[in-house]
């Protein structure tokens, strides 16, 4: 069984990802990301699948699974039943946790945790018990608390002296395999060619689907329609081109990261960034104004 890419939306000047579920969710199906995530479930108890593991999972089950290694955790509740929260879950980038451990060498011990994360370390109750108020406040935080917090977290992990592996050692995740398939192919010529024409027909041949089917995939694998989804990617692209040349045409900008009409540029990123792309570079250059001076 192949699994699924899921989109990990990590926002601009956050580190980190932190949210919570209720079940029955989208993303609750057999995926893999390229980000590491924790996940601990609050309520309801099933079946967790882990790489080429499967277990029994009740309230306080906290595993971490490392990038691209496939899981999904479904719970054992009657037909029709829902419950509001299900799990909370942090995930973080390789590049993030990478640059983190060059930067702090009193984080060395948690490099055993991401080590073991590649086959999913399941955490002992009493280390479950200790992160789950942190993870809990984690959720809503907001500045330097997010930050603290998540330090406190790899703290927590790192103390651990009794996790346990959960994929057996010779179980190796294939990415490169996973893309090749259906969706999963359609979402990475997405990342290819953000800034290039395509439509939702060329997409679904890609994927090898009809353009109803391939809508609704699209929908329950990233949350979202394939235009929100593209215009997000490109907005953020224009936010990283507008950071990084102070010079260029605004104009310039929104033809480059793939928008064909200046209009529909200016509001989508308005409803984005909550400001004008005008108003985003003057506070840029107020900011570096600040800074020099300093």
């Amino acid at each position: 069984m192949t699994p699924d890419l899921e989109v990990v939306d990590i926002r601009r000047g956050e580190s980190y990802k932190a949210w919570e579920h209720g079940y029955p969710f989208r993303t609750v199906r057999w995926h893999f990301h390229p980000e590491y995530e924790l996940h601990h479930v609050v309520a309801t108890k099933g079946r967790y699948f882990v790489g080429d593991f499967i277990g029994e999972f009740e309230p306080g089950n906290l595993v971490l699974t490392g990038p691209n290694l496939p899981h999904n955790w479904i719970s054992d509740l009657p037909e029709g039943a829902t419950v509001p929260l299900r799990c909370r879950m942090v995930l973080f980038s390789q590049e993030f946790i990478g640059r983190l451990l060059c930067l702090a060498p009193e984080l060395a011990a948690f490099e055993r945790v991401l080590e073991m994360s590649r086959r999913g370390a399941l955490f002992r109750p009493e280390t479950a018990a200790e992160a789950a108020p942190v993870m809990r406040e984690m959720i809503d935080a907001q500045g330097i608390r997010r930050f603290e917090l998540f330090i406190t977290l790899m703290g927590i992990l790192g103390r651990s002296n009794d996790m346990r592996p959960l994929a057996s050692s010779h179980y190796l995740p294939d990415p490169s395999g996973y893309m090749s398939v259906g969706i999963n192919k359609a979402l990475a010529y997405i990342g290819e060619n953000l800034t290039e024409p395509f439509s939702e027909t060329d997409l679904a041949q890609i994927a090898g689907q009809s353009a109803s089917a391939f809508s609704r995939s699209f929908r329950r694998h990233t949350g979202m329609a394939l235009v929100q989804f593209v215009n997000r990617l490109r907005i953020n692209l224009a936010c990283q081109l507008l950071m990084s040349d102070d010079a260029r045409p605004i104009t310039e900008i929104c033809y480059a990261v793939g928008f064909n009409n200046l209009s529909n540029f200016n509001r989508q990123f308005l409803a984005q960034k909550g400001m004008p792309p005008s108003r985003f570079r003057t506070l840029l250059a107020e900011n570096s104004r600040v800074v020099q001076a300093a």
